[in-house]
């Protein structure tokens, strides 16, 4: 089998594939799904979120570890 060049060393590669990188561990903890979706609901009637509009979207779709201090619903 022919080995192809891509031009990177081994060192590159596992450099982006995280490999041997070892940040410290993060706290998982579980989300209850019936919660979130009782408490985005509640969200929805008090703001008058209407299903379809763009902020009706942010609410239900957003991921709220993934964003920072993102947004989740007007404020």
């Amino acid at each position: 089998m022919k080995e192809m060049n891509t031009g990177m060393n081994i060192e590159d590669l596992k450099r982006l594939a995280g490999v041997n990188e070892f940040k410290g561990y993060t706290e998982y903890t579980l989300e209850n799904i019936s919660d979130a979706a009782n408490a985005n609901a509640k969200k929805m009637r008090d703001q008058d979120i209407k299903p379809g509009t763009d902020e009706w979207f942010k609410l239900w779709f957003s991921q709220p570890k993934m964003q920072g201090k993102g947004f989740r619903g007007r404020k």
